[in-house]
């Protein structure tokens, strides 16, 4: 459910758990489905939902929070500064044109890629075709009719 792109398939996948224990539903309802559903998020949480770089960031900190506010900060530029630079070092010997996340993106979905027919219907829209189901997709506006062009921010040049 948390994964899902769009609400018809949440709201299936919350009626199959409805069945099986409805308190696991009120549960999560009492939650707010905003806060852990991808297909009811208020702001585009991207392809991961993860708080593991707030985690990592904080266990990094755990010393200089003891600091006054500029020592802090410059703590914290430090940091963020050497995380910058250990990076750049790391992408400067790759050769790929993509990153690591569209490279795996691209991997996962090869053989998935191999089963759908795309059918230009103009320079931009194109309808694909997947076991028996059509989505549109307009590589102008960004859109996908089953949304996880959207949610994922996949660039156009990936797709």
């Amino acid at each position: 459910m948390a994964k899902s792109y769009r609400k018809d398939d949440f709201e299936k996948l919350m009626a199959k758990l409805d069945k099986i224990d409805g308190r696991v539903k009120k549960y999560l309802q009492d939650a707010g489905y905003e806060r852990w559903s991808r297909s009811h998020a208020t702001v585009n949480r991207g392809r991961m939902m993860t708080s593991n770089i707030a985690e990592c960031i904080n266990g990094c900190l755990v010393d200089a929070r003891q600091l006054p506010i500029i020592d802090f900060s410059e703590v914290v530029r430090i940091l963020f500064g050497s995380w910058n630079c250990k990076n750049r070092d790391i992408v400067s010997y790759t050769k790929e044109t993509f990153g690591r996340r569209f490279e795996e993106i691209l991997i996962l979905n090869a053989p998935k890629s191999a089963k759908m027919k795309v059918v230009a219907s103009s320079e931009f829209i194109f309808s694909v075709y997947e076991g028996g189901i059509r989505y549109i997709v307009c590589l102008e506006r960004k859109t996908c009719s089953r949304e996880r062009f959207q949610h994922d921010e996949i660039p156009v040049h990936m797709q």
